[in-house]
């Protein structure tokens, strides 16, 4: 199953650059759109422009990555719209990926795709502890 990356950038130069680090790097079907779908269940890459005009509350917004100056409002207002993963418009292209990458994971997790927790190994049980006291051998 492919997974989707909504991008939803202003500025062409830096819509470019992720996109094309999106397709070179990860097997994940991107799209540009002005305005994002949030009924689709995607990993959702925004700007300032677009957060403003997204509704709030958002509709899982562990899903969402902003890319953003570092403006102390901004950021209030996407912390309290949910939004776990802001990204810096200075941070290298790596840190963005890993912060798309990350929101797929959660995406993936909420809507079951991940291992389900009973597919995880069960522990192993500690080995008996010997009732027996133990000595320090010196030679």
């Amino acid at each position: 199953m492919t997974q989707t990356v909504q991008l939803s950038i202003s500025d062409d130069r830096l819509l470019g650059t992720v996109r094309e680090a999106l397709v070179r790097n990860c097997a994940w079907h991107v799209e540009c759109v002005p305005r994002p779908d949030l009924a689709q269940s995607s990993v959702v890459v925004l700007d300032e422009v677009a957060f403003a005009g997204l509704p709030l509350p958002l509709l899982r917004p562990e899903r969402v990555v902003l890319i953003s100056r570092k403006d102390p409002q901004l950021l209030a207002d996407a912390w309290d719209a949910g939004i776990v993963s802001v990204v810096s418009e200075e941070d290298p292209p790596g840190t963005l990926l890993l912060a798309i990458m990350a929101a797929a994971l959660r995406v993936a997790k909420s809507s079951g795709i991940s291992p389900s927790p009973a597919a995880v190994a069960a522990p192993i049980a500690p080995e008996p502890r010997s009732t027996r006291s133990k000595r320090l051998k010196l030679q």
